[in-house]
């Protein structure tokens, strides 16, 4: 009934947080919010949504893991 989020800093990924939503939704099906959308200040950072049953967000975590996996970002 509640709404609880990370805003996380991508800096070290992407300066362009929109087109790195983009793809990692494209790629996993996991939608974040893109840090532009809360000002110039938050370009770079990712929003995260953990408003959800434990077992989406295991899913999504699993997914957003192989994601950055395949890439070298973890």
């Amino acid at each position: 009934m509640g709404a609880f989020y990370v805003l996380a800093d991508a800096r070290h990924i992407s300066n362009d947080s929109l087109a790195l939503v983009r793809e990692i939704l494209e790629a996993t099906g996991v939608a974040l919010t893109p840090g532009i959308d809360f000002g110039k200040g938050a370009e770079g950072f990712l929003r995260f949504s953990y408003a959800n049953s434990m077992e989406n967000l295991d899913k999504a975590v699993d997914r957003l893991a192989e994601f950055f996996r395949q890439r070298g970002w973890l």
